[in-house]
């Protein structure tokens, strides 16, 4: 018997046992397969251990992708992690050639996956206030939201969790420095049935421009030491 020959549901079953690449490279045998790479059915789950990865054309974006998870372990998102008043050219020229790429496919996701239930990104230095809070107001299941070592997350996200993370349940802002205990204060005063998490973050202590005073509610080095 031919795999060509096997019902739908088989195809889609063993489908689910291979890995993106894998997938991709069976679809290309004959249409039948392409078909059932094609299949939002096939793609509820979706995992990248690098940003080139989302580069790739071995995946389908859908409105049955429920989880979603984009962690990037590399010693470029050090410099991602640095102000971008404190790069030198360098280290501009290395963040310009992917700092796009999260916040771009996370617009796809926006546009094309609604259903989605759990987003984890650790690791994207890039990833922005704005792109985290379109996320919500688009993908109004959103169960759980777990951001590690994204710099440029602030307040802001977490002022948008209380305003559009009507189902939330679970929230990480772990080692994001640029989180405050005032804004982790207002997600538990305004969503107390969130379980919220915040590792280091709001004790971290964030770069600051020169001349540029820490905001009240952030303790100077000395004290946060205590």
């Amino acid at each position: 018997m031919h795999i060509t020959q096997l019902n739908r549901e088989c195809l889609l079953h063993l489908f689910s046992f291979l890995d993106k690449d894998s997938r991709r490279n069976l679809a290309k045998t004959c249409s039948h397969l392409r078909d059932v790479f094609l299949d939002p059915l096939l793609w509820p789950l979706l995992n990248f251990n690098s940003l080139i990865e989302l580069k790739k054309d071995n995946f389908l974006l859908g409105p049955a992708l429920r989880y979603l998870s984009i962690r990037w372990h590399s010693s470029r998102v050090k410099v991602c992690n640095i102000e971008d008043w404190l790069k030198n050219t360098f280290q501009r020229d290395i963040c310009s050639k992917h700092e796009n790429l999260v916040n771009d496919f996370l617009l796809q996701v926006c546009h094309r996956c609604p259903n989605l239930l759990s987003l984890t990104l650790s690791g994207c230095g890039h990833v922005t206030d704005d792109c985290i809070t379109l996320l919500l107001r688009s993908c109004p299941y959103l169960r759980t939201l777990s951001l590690e070592n994204c710099v440029r997350i602030t307040n802001q996200t977490l002022a948008a969790v209380t305003l559009y993370g009507g189902s939330l349940q679970t929230l990480n802002v772990d080692f994001c420095r640029n989180v405050s205990q005032a804004g982790l204060k207002q997600v538990r005063e305004k969503c107390p049935l969130v379980a919220l998490r915040a590792e280091r973050s709001a004790a971290m202590i964030p770069d600051t421009q020169p001349g540029q005073k820490l905001t009240p509610d952030r303790p100077g080095r000395k004290h946060s030491q205590r």
